[in-house]
């Protein structure tokens, strides 16, 4: 019942995240062409800001897990860990790709090394790559899940100092569009669209974890299985 959870989640949150580009390219209105060098690259952004909000869940369940693996040795925890920092990859990079696109047509560079914003979040994605590959390269132990462990919670500093570069240090990192008052840019349609793309990436990060964490629980009842039969112990 679990798996089937996951699974209907990450198909809702797929047909969601296909429905919001649709919705993005062929309905959004356009924005004014005298606020923008590429109107046509600024549709990006309502896959852009959704996966990041998604990739700020992910790691926060990065942290979560991490926390309950340190501190109480939980495999549930442990398995949070994991998910997370799968989710928090899969968004990240979504992220980051969204974000080379805009930036490559709107400022003529798909990356600006002095903007804070931009290298925080690229320091998080980069963390992502190296918690899911080593975790794949190295072989599961106590040691091994404490070393990640220790760099998912050190590593969730990035995420409130990259939330808030863009209000301390605006560069090239457009600020805030989603706020009340004059902060905000977007209109309404604008906003259901966004909205669109927060819920679906919100309900696909949530399927995305859940499944992660049965295939990791199984994984370890496959490697403890194992061990049983090659005369290891428990």
């Amino acid at each position: 019942m679990k798996v089937r959870v996951g699974e209907a989640l990450l198909l809702i949150g797929f047909l969601g995240i296909t429905s919001t580009l649709l919705l993005a390219l062929l309905w959004a209105p356009s924005v004014s062409l005298d606020a923008f060098e590429s109107p046509a690259a600024q549709r990006i952004f309502y896959w852009h800001v959704p996966a990041a909000w998604a990739a700020f869940i992910a790691f926060g369940a990065l942290f979560l897990g991490s926390a309950g693996w340190l501190f109480k040795r939980s495999e549930r925890m442990w398995r949070l860990h994991v998910a997370g920092a799968e989710a928090g990859l899969a968004t990240g990079l979504i992220t980051v790709w969204s974000g080379c696109v805009w930036g490559a047509a709107e400022w003529g560079t798909p990356w600006d090394w002095s903007d804070v914003r931009l290298n925080t979040f690229g320091l998080l994605t980069l963390l992502a790559v190296y918690l899911v590959l080593g975790r794949a390269s190295q072989p599961d132990g106590i040691e091994t899940r404490d070393t990640f462990a220790g760099f998912g919670l050190y590593g969730f500093v990035l995420v409130p100092f990259t939330y808030i570069a863009t209000r301390i240090w605006a560069i090239r990192h457009p600020g805030p569009v989603v706020a009340t008052g004059e902060e905000g840019s977007i209109n309404g349609d604008m906003g259901l669209v966004l909205l669109v793309g927060a819920v679906s990436f919100t309900v696909l990060i949530i399927g995305h974890m859940l499944t992660s964490m049965l295939i990791t629980n199984s994984e370890q009842r496959l490697l403890q299985l194992q061990r049983r039969m090659d005369g290891g112990g428990p």
